[in-house]
This record gives C-alpha cells, structure tokens and sequence, in this order.
C-alpha cells in the first residue's frame, strides 16, 4: 500500500472482508500479486479513453480472484474518467444471447466516479448539459433567448447523435423526447424515457408516442444503444466506458440450443468491437478453463474459439499481459500470507490498539492461520482467501483489539462451520469438516 488511506475507505473494505464479500471499492489496497497487469492495462485504459476500444478474457479457476481482478480493473479505468458497469450472466436474469437484457444489465449498474448505480440519467443530464454550455460559450446565442437557446441545443444534440441516428434512430428520438418533457415539466415522460433508453421494458406508450418511439428494445437495437450511450458518455466528460461480463461459464450449464446463441451473440460483440463501432468501450469477459477449452464452451463454435486463442502452453510465469487471454493462477502460501500482512496492516491503521494487533498477529502467525485453513481445505490454497481473511479479521483482528488479554495461539481455535461455506469450499474440505471443526493452531 503506498499513500494514506482514509479511516472511510478502510472501514469500508475491512467491513466487506468481515462479512466474506469482495469490496465494492478500495481493492488496490489489496492486490496482492497483480502488479505484473498494471502497465498493461493501464495501456489498454488509456487506448479506450482516447477513442480506441480493448478486449480480454480473463481465465482462473474458482477462488483464483477473477471477480477481483474485474473490478480492481475498473476502479483503475474509473480513477481515470471511465464509466463502469460489471454485469453477472445468468441463464434465468441475464441470458447472453440476449443483448437487450445485457444492455439493460448495464444501465442499470453504470456507475461514475461521482454517481452510484444507476448514473445513466445522471450522465444524460451532464450531457445535455454540456451541450448547452457549449453553445453559450459560442456566443450566438444570447443566455436569455430561451427558445434560441433549445433550438441551438437541439441542434448541436442532433450533430452528436448523427452517427447513432443513422443506425438507431430511437435512442436519438427518445433522448430528444427526454429534453422536450423536461423543459414542459412532464416528469412522468421524461422519467419514462430514461427507462425506455436504459432498455426497461413496459414503459408508457404515451411516454413512447410522445417522443415518437415504438415497442421495447430488442437484440439488435441494443448494440445501437450501446453505440449511443458511448457517444454520449464521451461527450459528458467520461471518454470511455469500461464493462464486465462475469461468470460466462454458466453458458456451459444451459440448453444446446441457447448456448449457441450465448456464443454468438459474444461471437458478434467482439466482431463490432473489431471493426470499431464501440469508441472507447474497454470489454473484460471472465470464465473458468473449461469455458475456454472444454467441448461445451467456446470451441463448439470455431470462430469465436479462434478470437479467443491464446498459447498457454508455456510456463504462467512468461504470460503476456497484453494476450488475449490473461491467466490468473490464484494464490499459494506465500501469496495467502502476504495479502493477510497487507490486510493486518490496514486494520492496524484504524485500530484502537496498533501496536498489540501488529505485535500479537505478527508475520508467524499469519503464516500458520494460513497453513491450518488450506489444510482444511485439502490443500487447495485457490480457495481459501475468502475464508482466510473473514476469520483473520472477524475472528482474531477484532479480538485483538478489543480484548488486552486476548491471544490468538492460546484462546482461538480455527472452527469451519458449514453454514458459512460456499458449495465449492464445502467439497474441497476435509472429511468431517462439514460440520463444524475445530483446529488448534501451534
């Protein structure tokens, strides 16, 4: 860690490790191990933010931290202007081969820098915005001529949105319905519009007529709609847009028929980014190995598998950042105790008593706690950092600090107890270990 870091931003991510969640922010405090990504996409940010686009499939096994690696990803591209949105697919709530669903998915979660899920209206509002403060700066139009003043804005809007309307001309309708019902103080319309531009469906068919707008968005329309939102989202301060499509591996769990279509439609996503229809959007996809190399994933259609080929043939330590595919190894002793100094550390900034966590939770310690729960897991050290560090800090860390006389060697006992156990960690414990068990360190 280097820099100071606010008492707020440490509560928040030793509260997530507490209760056994990836925080939602703060997670280069805890990147143990991706110092060898950093240049690389840092480079692929910037390529997105000056107008370009980026691509990678990140592979890992369960507990090897790809959903860590996604969003310490896009805090990095958010520090650096981008919006983001990380999208989970599911065969019921967010079926791939369902653009429409994906795009709404990520309206839905878009966030900024300044503004929580969802910052569509608010990037819109910026954006509109932006608009009329450039035709002021241009001096043509005085700040007092209100109807002069709508129609330069509408204008330049429709000069910005020339390239969508081209191609989709309803996400350049629906917006200009937004700004009319906002200037006529028709707040039903003009939030109706918003959810029809974010892909929600059963929006007022006033609401729709009104901006001259029909049906609900559909497969096609939603790469448009992407299209815009790019446009817009530029033009509102933010160069790019940065996306992650999390646990693909479900498509190998789905019906024949709708995962080809899954594939497909990640087949044709990739095709447009190719071809640059996508300025700025940074796309990060994420599955296990078997997605990427089993029969039942992205070989059974050779196109996609060919966009997506990678020698992984040598040894992971010589894997280029800049592949395609970004193997993730997960983590051994060495790396488990490391992020476990890394998280003393943090907590210790915020303790009442620093200097007894430091000195009673010290580099050994940390080093046996790790030993003892991968051992319950039957060695396999990929998925013991979520166990790991909610007993470091719920059960020793906390302990320490509240309690003068408390020491973890002689009052604490590892105990794994089913009920806080994912499914993947309840099979790879130990025989016995799904019920409770209690260890005693040395």
């Amino acid at each position: 860690m280097t820099g100071p870091v606010s008492e707020a931003r440490r509560r928040d991510v030793i509260d997530a490790l507490r209760r056994g969640t990836v925080p939602a922010a703060g997670l280069d405090l805890l990147a143990v191990g991706l110092d060898r990504f950093s240049d690389a996409m840092d480079d692929d940010i910037r390529t997105a933010a000056r107008g370009g686009a980026a691509f990678h499939a990140v592979r890992g096994d369960y507990g090897s931290g790809k959903t860590f690696f996604a969003r310490w990803l896009a805090e990095r591209a958010k520090r650096a202007g981008l919006a983001t949105s990380e999208i989970q697919i599911s065969e019921a709530e967010t079926p791939l081969h369902k653009l429409e669903t994906v795009y709404r998915r990520l309206t839905e979660r878009l966030t900024t820098s300044t503004h929580p899920p969802s910052a569509l209206r608010a990037v819109i509002d910026s954006w509109l915005y932006t608009l009329e403060e450039e035709v002021l700066d241009a001096g043509e139009v005085d700040e007092s001529d209100t109807a002069g003043l709508a129609a330069a804005v509408d204008g330049l809007m429709e000069q910005r949105l020339a390239a969508v309307a081209r191609t989709t001309p309803a996400f350049a309708a629906a917006i200009r319905g937004y700004r009319q019902a906002q200037q006529a103080g028709d707040i039903a319309t003009a939030e109706a519009l918003i959810a029809w531009l974010g892909g929600q469906k059963s929006v007022a068919a006033s609401a729709r007529r009104a901006a001259g707008v029909r049906g609900d968005l559909d497969h096609f329309g939603a790469l448009g709609f992407l299209q815009g939102l790019l446009s817009v989202l530029r033009d509102s301060g933010h160069p790019g847009l940065f996306v992650v499509l999390d646990e693909i591996e479900t498509l190998q769990r789905v019906r024949g028929d709708v995962r080809e279509k899954g594939l497909n439609a990640l087949r044709q996503l990739l095709d447009e980014i190719d071809s640059g229809r996508f300025p700025g959007l940074f796309l990060i996809i994420t599955g296990t190995p078997a997605l990427f190399d089993g029969q039942q994933g992205v070989k059974r259609l050779p196109p996609l598998d060919q966009r997506l080929a990678t020698d992984l043939a040598t040894d992971p330590r010589f894997d280029s950042p800049r592949a395609v595919q970004l193997r993730l190894t997960g983590f051994d002793l060495d790396r488990l105790s490391e992020l476990g100094r890394a998280v003393r550390e943090l907590y210790a900034g915020a303790a009442r008593h620093p200097d007894r966590v430091r000195e009673t939770v010290d580099d050994t310690y940390l080093d046996e706690l790790a030993r003892a729960l991968t051992g319950e897991l039957g060695g396999k050290v990929g998925i013991a950092p979520r166990l790991y560090l909610r007993k470091l800090v719920q059960d020793v860390l906390d302990r320490v600090d509240e309690h003068a006389d408390f020491d973890p060697r002689r009052h604490y006992a590892l105990t794994l107890n089913a009920g806080e156990m994912t499914d993947v960690e309840r099979n790879a414990a130990r025989p016995g270990s799904a019920a409770d068990v209690a260890l005693d360190l040395p």
